[in-house]
């Protein structure tokens, strides 16, 4: 499984549009082939920040939903309304927490 955590820093004065897209095409990212979570979080500290926390089935998964049409059209209605170059982290997931609950002491 891959992790991916875009931050997002918007222009303030275009925050209500971005939620309004992010609502309207966040079914359709949960709905992609290789797409098994999708969140919007926001910073506690600066509300004009926000980061999208997404799993991926793998990298080609993501690589396939960042070709698509579906991410062009939505990052091309976005992208305007940023104050700051997004920050882009992908991580594969090393230790799940199952196996780490798993290897804990019965109590």
């Amino acid at each position: 499984m891959l992790i991916r955590i875009v931050r997002l820093t918007l222009d303030p004065a275009h925050g209500d549009a971005f939620y309004d897209h992010f609502e309207s095409v966040a079914p359709r990212i949960r709905q992609f082939d290789g797409c098994e979570h999708l969140e919007l979080w926001t910073d506690a500290a600066y509300p004009n920040v926000v980061i999208t926390h997404s799993h991926w089935a793998d990298d080609d998964a993501l690589q396939a939903y960042r070709k698509s049409e579906l991410f062009r059209s939505a990052w091309a209605t976005v992208k305007p309304l940023f104050a700051a170059r997004p920050q882009a982290f992908s991580a594969n997931v090393a230790h799940p927490a199952s196996d780490i609950e798993a290897a804990l002491p019965n109590t």
